[in-house]
């Protein structure tokens, strides 16, 4: 049977990375956006993968659901060509679904090793990630694995209500909140090429980065939100990284640490959107909590950001700069 005529459970039954399959939004395999569950590399443009920890949190736990909570929330997204975009991503870029990585949640700090092992192993196929939290700390690892991929400092692109850096100079802890104040002290980033966009907590030292609170984009505005972030980071190799409580909680309730003033769904979609200039190296959705979600708003969300995330890998492509 030709991909083409594949009705039901693509993720498991279509032979090509690349094109869909008829699915019914209500059943099937749950692979993000029905992409074929594989373990195979070879020609991957993109590899979505969870990695489904919240030992780290600070407040509510949870997280470890979110990648299963994203992947649920994605049926709709693979029955039409994605909104705004009008195409359908899967024709140009092939993108596998690669599960979640595994990790010893009994030994804790077996766990930061196994994320970094299992990052480099995707990135040295050469494909780009999009990783589905979890708690935010698992984007420490996944910065240490890229920087060593595309080499150090990077720029950090960081949607988030908190700044995260907050000081922690025990290299083993575990902590959602100290990230990139090691990412600095690492030299896995460059504050003055890297955007905070959303922050509503203070820190007495933000570490050199850039920040673009959510009073400041609610006074200047989203496009001058996009112009900022395009003057700051430039041509630099630029992770991104969007924690879903960036968002206010009217918009995304299902999180462990919210805080309200936040971002509407429509701004942050928006800026997601524009920011196909960048050199994006690596991405990830992280703090989905679907314990404390409503209506599974908050996984829709996060499922809306990374689908608009794999279109502009897409144009990247297309126009061969992937």
């Amino acid at each position: 049977m030709s991909d083409d005529q594949i009705k039901g459970d693509g993720a498991i039954r279509r032979q090509s990375l690349y094109g869909s399959s008829i699915e019914n939004t209500y059943a099937g395999v749950l692979s993000f956006m029905r992409r074929n569950y594989t373990r195979n590399l070879e020609g991957a443009d993109v590899v979505v993968s969870g990695i489904p920890l919240d030992l780290s949190v600070t407040f509510r736990s949870g997280a470890r659901q979110g990648p299963q909570a994203i992947r649920a929330a994605s049926v709709q997204l693979a029955e039409l060509k994605p909104y705004p975009w009008g195409f359908d991503p899967f024709d140009d870029l092939a993108v596998i679904d690669y599960g979640d990585c595994w990790f010893d949640a009994h030994n804790p700090l077996t766990i930061k090793p196994s994320i970094i092992e299992h990052a480099r192993t995707i990135l040295a196929s050469g494909a780009k990630m999009l990783t589905f939290g979890g708690d935010h700390f698992v984007t420490y690892p996944l910065l240490i694995a890229h920087a060593e991929k595309y080499g150090k400092p990077l720029a950090l692109l960081h949607f988030d209500a908190h700044c995260d850096t907050w000081p922690d100079d025990e290299p083993d802890s575990l902590n959602h909140g100290t990230m990139f104040y090691k990412a600095v002290k690492d030299g896995l980033i460059d504050p003055a090429k890297s955007v905070q966009v959303g922050i509503r907590t203070w820190n007495d030292d933000f570490m050199g980065l850039n920040v673009l609170g959510a009073p400041w984009v609610h006074d200047n505005g989203v496009d001058a939100t996009i112009a900022e972030i395009k003057k700051t980071i430039g041509d630099a190799p630029v992770y991104v990284t969007f924690d879903i409580d960036c968002l206010d909680p009217a918009f995304a309730p299902g999180t462990g640490t919210p805080v309200p003033g936040g971002l509407t769904t429509a701004q942050a979609l928006k800026i997601i959107r524009n920011l196909g200039d960048l050199n994006i190296v690596g991405m990830d959705v992280v703090e989905v909590a679907p314990s404390y979600d409503q209506s599974e708003i908050t996984a829709i969300a996060a499922a809306h950001i990374a689908c608009d995330m794999l279109c502009l890998l897409r144009n990247k492509k297309v126009a061969g700069t992937l």
